[in-house]
């Protein structure tokens, strides 16, 4: 984790990292004014914090109150040397804790992360910079020898020449990627979760079975979503961006929508409009793109190659955006090791949504096959060694697919993880389905599995299938694991004609989709350096509804974004205007402001826990609709999830509001003792609500301009890092 620390007056310090601001000072017999706790302070809270954090672990998944239970930290410095010291950690447990969980608690705060970084003592390296920006891969801790060459199927490239050429990438675009952590807790299994450093929300997960290659996967796939700009769907990626020459890439074409708001003849063709318009409902307005939100310019669309014939076709960038999320994107050390692995991933989402939706049976994986493949086979064992039985499944269909499934079940819970991997190679796609089921996942984290259903209806419901493909964490049906299988074994291999290079196995998994008579388009996109491309299969490997292009498609944002932002500045009409939008939106009044518009708001503020619902009661409040906004305060009381202060605060103008409508009473009467309940400050802003005198509390001023806005304007920052390096290799001749 990267951390800022910027000179404040006096002793005072400021540190920023993520969303968080930390001060530090001095006590005043050090010559400070004893403002905030010293450095050390930090220091000797974050191992107590983490110790009960681990405690507070524990006894969340056992079901375990921990109202009674208490914890404290004391160093004890030795006379002889100062830098030696004790943390004595001391729990207080209630008498009706078990012994097994006495011991559990005490075992669990072993596991305390800081405790074991201070053990193992960390490594500190102090160095003068240029500028602290340029070392891009500073943070970038694994430096495999340039000498050895490690190969592995499905790699074109050594990983350790991989890794370089995609740290270089990376380095040369000023990225500073950081790994913020590792996992290994099986043998052969290894995650770890990277990020840019300036703009946290941009970050993916590795998975291999050694850390190189897990390193690899997690640059790869940052480097993908680079390249296909998924790090910024859905977002607003402001007005300078949305007036440029091009908004996301610069052989984008712009189309206005026909009469009556028709599809421009020059987007999508036959084969798609079958797919996307049956019964001529979209129009050229559901298009609009999101990011720009710049409807002026018409509908932005991008050009992809028709594998069957070579024609390009253009696709709305809103329609990619909204139906296929990051399926069937990738980057390889050349063009075909990315189509194998965009192929891949789109088989195996497909099939798996087929395989639960359908409620099949799989069949298992003879123990004779598993033991041609000791290293994945290690890993199941160590899954079982730890309680948890392991189901290794063939997922091709009766050998029509290249896909693979490895089933986890936790006893502890009744829940039960479901994870497909797929590849020409039958190895390469059982090792990704293992290495999948454990991707950035603790042992605790596996007690949050769904329990399976025999419900049929809770498997075909849409977000079901969203839930698989976010993290594999949908519900999974108990007809899954019937002895029964639906289909045979069968020990297959697409690597195609005997041979094993990535192009060919490429081409056989092109002449499946072919063979099923699929339609599929493909964008490449090298223009940052990296081999990269995007493969849409119409029909086949969307992720959302087709439907949600016309009922709930992202660019909704676009009703409300600019209002919202502008919030402070709009006279009573234009808030009416505004309210009357959002009522007749039909939106649930639990989604958040941050999805409805594309801004990341920092989640640590009013802004960024605030909902539809109580973007509605401020409204109301400002208008002085008090029958109303004394309505939603209710519901929000009710069903809210938000700070404990934030809380208080409609608490206070919940009574304000009663007294107010009630004739019989008089605030003057009440005002006292409220304010000995509330506080002077909360009453204050309550009752300034009311008169007018406050105005959307807690909301601080912005703008489109996003002034204010340091989470967003981070991410900004990111793109405008790629936007920049499109625009200088679109300038290059040649």
């Amino acid at each position: 984790m990267e951390i800022k620390v910027n000179f404040l007056d006096k002793l005072r310090l400021e540190a920023k990292f993520d969303d968080f601001t930390v001060i530090a000072d001095q006590p005043i017999r050090y010559k400070g004014d004893g403002s905030a706790p010293g450095p050390f302070d930090y220091f000797l809270a974050s191992s107590a914090l983490c110790a009960a954090y681990f405690v507070k672990l524990y006894c969340v998944t056992r079901n375990i109150p921990t109202e009674n239970i208490r914890l404290s930290q004391n160093n004890i410095v030795d006379p002889e040397d100062r830098y030696k010291q004790i943390f004595k950690i001391q729990v207080e447990l209630p008498e009706d804790i078990s012994a097994k969980d006495r011991q559990g608690i005490l075992r669990s705060i072993d596991r305390c992360t800081v405790k074991r970084v201070v053990q193992t003592g960390p490594d500190f390296v102090i160095e003068e910079v240029e500028n602290l920006d340029a070392d891009a891969q500073a943070l970038l801790t694994l430096n495999p020898d340039s000498e050895a060459k490690t190969c592995i199927a499905g790699k074109d490239l050594p990983l350790e020449q991989t890794i370089a050429n995609m740290s270089g990438i990376l380095a040369g675009l000023g990225i500073k990627i950081e790994i913020a952590s590792w996992r290994n807790l099986v043998p052969n299994v290894w995650s770890l979760h990277i990020r840019d450093a300036h703009s946290p929300m941009c970050f993916t997960n590795g998975k291999g079975s050694t850390k190189e290659s897990a390193l690899a996967s997690a640059l790869g796939e940052f480097i993908e979503r680079m390249n296909c700009n998924h790090f910024y769907n859905d977002q607003f990626w402001g007005e300078d961006i949305a007036n440029a020459a091009f908004v996301h890439y610069p052989d984008e074409r712009w189309f206005k929508p026909g009469r009556k708001d028709a599809l421009p003849a020059e987007i999508l063709d036959e084969y798609c409009l079958r797919i996307y318009n049956p019964d001529g409902e979209l129009r050229g307005s559901h298009l609009y793109d999101t990011n720009s939100g710049n409807i002026e310019r018409g509908i932005c669309s991008l050009p992809y190659v028709r594998q069957s014939d070579g024609e390009v076709v253009y696709f709305p960038s809103n329609l990619i955006d909204n139906l296929f999320l990051s399926n069937g994107m990738s980057a390889g050390n050349t063009l075909a090791e990315a189509q194998v692995q965009c192929l891949s991933e789109i088989f195996e989402r497909a099939v798996k949504r087929e395989i639960l939706e359908g409620e099949l049976a799989l069949p298992d994986v003879p123990q004779e096959v598993l033991m041609k493949y000791p290293r994945i086979l290690a890993g199941i064992r160590g899954l079982e060694e730890q309680g948890f039985p392991v189901l290794v499944k063939d997922a091709s269909l009766g050998g029509a697919f290249p896909v693979m499934c490895v089933t986890l079940m936790n006893p502890r819970t009744g829940g039960v993880f479901a994870s497909f991997g797929a590849h020409p190679s039958l190895e390469v796609a059982l090792e990704r389905s293992l290495t999948e089921l454990l991707q950035g996942r603790s042992f605790e984290g596996l007690n949050d599995l769904p329990r399976p259903t025999f419900e049929s209806n809770a498997l075909t419901e849409p977000n079901n299938f969203v839930e698989h493909f976010i993290d594999s964490s949908g519900v999974v049906s108990w007809r899954f694991f019937s002895a029964k299988a639906d289909y045979d074994f069968v020990e297959w291999d697409f690597s195609g004609d005997g041979g094993n290079s990535t192009a060919q196995e490429a081409a056989t998994l092109f002449g499946l989709l072919e063979d099923m008579g699929k339609e599929v388009y493909m964008a490449v996109y090298d223009q940052l350096g990296a081999s990269a491309c995007r493969i849409l299969v119409p029909g086949y490997s969307e992720v959302y509804p087709i439907e949600d292009l016309i009922w709930d498609n992202t660019n909704k944002a676009l009703s409300f974004r600019a209002d919202i932002l502008n919030l402070h500045r709009l006279d009573d009409d234009a808030l009416r205007a505004l309210l009357e939008r959002l009522e007749e939106s039909e939106l649930d009044d639990y989604t958040d402001i941050i999805t409805l518009i594309g801004i990341e708001f920092d989640e640590n503020t009013d802004w960024g826990q605030l909902t539809i619902l109580e973007l509605k009661l401020l409204i109301q409040l400002a208008l002085k609709q008090f029958d109303a906004a004394h309505e939603l305060v209710g519901a929000y009381l009710q069903y809210n999830e938000n700070t404990v202060e934030r809380g208080l605060f409609y608490q206070a103008l919940n009574v304000v509001l009663e007294v107010l409508l009630d004739d019989e009473l008089e605030l003057a009467d009440y005002e006292a003792n409220f304010r000995r309940m509330f506080g002077d400050a909360r009453m204050d802003a309550a009752m300034g609500s009311v008169d007018g005198s406050v105005r959307f509390f807690g909301l601080t001023p912005t703008s489109m301009k996003l002034e204010g806005l340091d989470r967003h304007q981070r991410l900004i920052d990111s793109y405008k890092k790629l936007h920049k390096a499109r625009a200088k290799a679109e300038a290059v001749p040649g």
